[in-house]
């Protein structure tokens, strides 16, 4: 059984991630550790609220130091929602620029869009390929945010297989999930996602194994 360490720096539906994790077939631990969460065969980082708030609980508990060391030695890591969103350079909230980890470019901002939050279910466009949606490439998924990231600005590379990038829309495209790797991330609450999302949790959970 895969051993996975939900990240606690403070944000984030912990117990929810936690429960829908061990239905998949892991063994959870919650934790601040960064033993544990280094050791740990998959790593799974949440966040709920705001960007800026989520980098600080993650920067209090080496969050980041954890997930870039993992990452440079192919370790799988799991961002959800704004987990997702502080993967990325920055975001912007508010008129306020926070930095995030860095491991992938781009910006998180304000979704142009008539209501927000974004809150409900809503489809994915998944690209060929994609180990994380086998079998729920059609399902809808669980979102709540009003922020994203709204291109992908990683340029190709001759060395490295390109990541495989899913879409949703609300008022306009936006990431809804990114393949790179050791590296997954989803905008939408797989734990939240009923059947679909246990499915895709378990996707991720096989590939610990391999």
């Amino acid at each position: 059984m895969s051993r996975v360490v939900v990240l606690d720096h403070g944000s984030g539906n912990l117990r929810s991630a936690q429960r829908a994790l061990e239905r998949a077939g892991a063994d959870v631990e919650v934790s601040a550790d960064r033993a544990a969460a280094l050791a740990a065969d998959g790593l799974v980082v949440p966040g709920v609220g705001a960007y800026a708030a989520c980098m600080a609980g993650l920067r209090a508990v080496g969050g980041a130091e954890v997930i870039g060391r993992r990452l440079a030695g192919g370790r799988p890591v799991l961002g959800i929602c704004v987990g997702m969103q502080v993967l990325f350079e920055r975001g912007v909230e508010h008129g306020v620029e926070t930095a995030g980890c860095g491991e992938w470019p781009g910006v998180v901002e304000r979704l142009a869009a008539p209501v927000l939050p974004h809150m409900g279910w809503n489809t994915v466009e998944v690209p060929a390929g994609s180990t994380l949606f086998a079998g729920v490439e059609s399902e809808r998924f669980y979102f709540v945010h009003s922020y994203a990231v709204r291109r992908w600005v990683l340029p190709p590379s001759e060395r490295l297989r390109a990541p495989l990038v899913s879409w949703s829309e609300h008022g306009e495209r936006f990431v809804a999930a990114v393949e790179n790797g050791p590296l997954t991330a989803t905008q939408f609450h797989p734990e939240k996602s009923g059947d679909a999302g246990a499915r895709l949790l378990a996707n991720w959970v096989a590939t610990l194994a391999g």
